[in-house]
């Protein structure tokens, strides 16, 4: 029995107007998070910290400049195929955007975040964004 890879990503938690920015995937190897919002970001990379890893993520993805604040929640989640420890970053957009991987955006208010439509590793986390900044 093989073990499952673990893979450390970091991610961005963008505010505009009350509402939070949620990119969505677009096909993708497995079928649980193919077509399901994400926070924007990416692996973190061998000798990279988690703060430069999301800032480089956000500029290769979305060719988006951003400013790196604090650790919001880091959790560990793990798929049928791989554990993702997934590092959320509250940050600040500098600078407008392009989408380059995903298929869609959608800029969401707290209160109505719906896990079904994330993929499973963000979704662990959408009930606290609802208690601290929801309605």
């Amino acid at each position: 029995m093989s073990q499952k890879k673990h893979i450390q990503v970091a991610a961005a938690l963008l505010f505009k107007d009350g509402k939070i920015f949620a990119a969505k995937r677009g096909d993708a190897p497995y079928p649980y998070i193919a077509h399901k919002y994400e926070f924007p970001g990416g692996k973190i990379e061998d000798g990279e910290i988690g703060a430069d890893a999301v800032k480089r993520e956000l500029k290769e993805e979305l060719n988006m400049e951003i400013a790196v604040g604090g650790l919001y929640a880091c959790h560990t989640f793990e798929y049928p195929d791989f554990i993702i420890t997934l590092s959320l970053y509250e940050c600040e957009m500098r600078s407008d955007f392009l989408l380059k991987e995903h298929e869609s955006y959608a800029w969401i208010a707290p209160a109505d975040l719906k896990e079904e439509e994330w993929a499973p590793a963000d979704a662990d986390i959408l009930a606290g964004l609802r208690r601290v900044f929801g309605e």
